[in-house]
């Protein structure tokens, strides 16, 4: 996985600190820049920023993908206005060629100040453990706060993991960073005019998913982790999960159906009962675009009681950044296969790809309750003044009524009720219909996000 061929250097070392190469790994070409070694960080000078603006040319001219490995202390002090030009027109670089080839980038040790900036408009972001990335450093964060605060607690590999959301994938080691890096080069297309990439698998298609159904709790409430569902589908039951740790109430991750990468969106259960939040919407929304610029399915596994109240979460922008998730599937073009499996209340149910945000298949399990609320919320609302064993039998009657994906399939909500067990062989052949898919695009600049 590791083994790597056919290495021609494009342009002479301007440095001894970055190199830019044209490499081939897999079969599969790449531009990989290197600023700075692993023990050796590098304060970033107009030369190398320049390098690496040349580098991201050459790949974007090349039509494939692009690696940086970066351990930079930023620019030196006593270099000038020319260093920031540098990192400048790298930024400018790599952002005219986001969209067109996947941008891959890791941390080697450090990435700080305006450097650290880039790592923010990349595909993905590997952090070697113990790395650590900021814009303002401790000493600064000190004077303007006077809190005194070390590198790893200000910036280091387990708060992008878990709290910024920049960390992708935190690796052991190099050589772990490499093999995820092989990983996602194997899964990802060489650019966005390519096909879906395609890659042999031994999983037969039929495959039917036994006892499946047994993984969701006989309770209403009882939770369950969704990655045992997905894994289930997909091929060969491998998972490559994106920012695992960050918004862990929701799941985004690669991986085959068919042989087909797909990409994976799902709410868990698991974790803050599935409900969303601000930082599960714009992990999904950034997930979905990537997805739709370089021509990779979505399927959407949906389980949610809603949107997570609370007045914090208001106040910083709920709605604005709920509707992010709504923008981006809306805008997707690609493939887009939604499974409901139990709940989808509410707004909730129309972000998570519902059959009028234009899903183009919307399968339901029999399990599946998609409504406005759930019925203790409706009955409490509707029925306040009843006492409580007439709010039992109402509350029964209003499961029976509408808590059930058929009075959703008879509005036209749900395409198909499908028994869990075939849920692998449904999307396999919506998947072979599907992938050819084309939309003509409206003719505009671009719409405007709700950032």
């Amino acid at each position: 996985m590791n083994v790597e061929d056919n290495i021609v250097t494009i342009q002479t070392q301007l440095s001894k600190t970055t190199s830019v190469k044209v490499k081939c790994k897999n079969a599969r070409s790449f531009v990989e820049v290197s600023l700075g070694s692993l023990s050796d960080p590098i304060a970033l000078t107009a030369e190398d920023g320049q390098k690496l603006a040349e580098g991201v040319r050459t790949a974007r001219g090349q039509q494939i993908p692009l690696v940086c490995f970066i351990n930079s202390t930023g620019a030196p002090p006593e270099a000038g206005i020319e260093a920031l030009h540098g990192w400048g027109n790298a930024a400018q670089e790599i952002t005219a060629s986001s969209g067109v080839i996947p941008i891959i980038f890791c941390v080697k040790e450090t990435a700080l100040a305006g450097p650290a900036l880039l790592l923010g408009l990349a595909d993905f972001v590997i952090m070697v453990k113990d790395s650590y990335s900021y814009v303002s450093g401790p000493r600064m964060v000190q004077e303007f706060t006077g809190v005194p605060i070390d590198p790893e607690t200000l910036g280091g590999t387990t708060k992008h993991a878990q709290m910024s959301g920049l960390a992708s994938f935190v690796a052991d080691d190099l050589h772990t960073a490499n093999d995820i890096i092989s990983e996602l080069l194997t899964l990802l297309p060489s650019n966005s005019s390519s096909a879906p990439q395609v890659n042999i698998t031994n999983d037969p298609r039929n495959r039917i998913l036994h006892d499946i159904e047994n993984l969701i709790p006989e309770t209403k409430t009882g939770s369950y982790d969704i990655r045992h569902i997905i894994e289930k589908v997909v091929d060969d039951e491998i998972l490559t999960e994106i920012r695992k740790d960050w918004a862990t109430n929701m799941i985004t991750g690669l991986a085959t159906l068919n042989g087909y990468t797909v990409g994976l969106v799902a709410n868990q259960p698991q974790s803050l009962a599935g409900t969303l939040d601000i930082a599960a919407s714009q992990k999904g929304a950034r997930f979905v675009n990537f997805c739709d610029a370089f021509n990779i399915p979505i399927i959407t596994f949906v389980d949610t009681p809603g949107f997570q109240p609370g007045k914090d979460l208001e106040w910083r922008g709920m709605i604005r950044h709920g509707a992010q998730l709504a923008f981006a599937y809306a805008n997707a073009t690609i493939p887009r296969i939604c499974v409901t499996i139990r709940k989808s209340y509410g707004g909730a149910y129309i972000v998570m790809d519902s059959k009028y945000m234009g899903n183009d298949l919307a399968l339901a399990w029999p399990s599946a309750e998609i409504a406005v609320m759930g019925a203790k919320g409706a009955i409490e609302i509707l029925h306040r003044k009843a006492s409580q064993s007439q709010r039992e039998q109402l509350e029964s009657d209003y499961e029976n009524r509408l808590l059930n994906p058929y009075m959703a399939a008879e509005r036209g909500s749900v395409d198909l009720i499908i028994h869990p067990e075939t849920t692998r062989i449904e999307i396999s052949a919506a998947l072979d219909f599907l992938i050819t898919k084309r939309e003509k695009l409206q003719k505009r600049l671009h719409g405007n996000t709700p950032l």
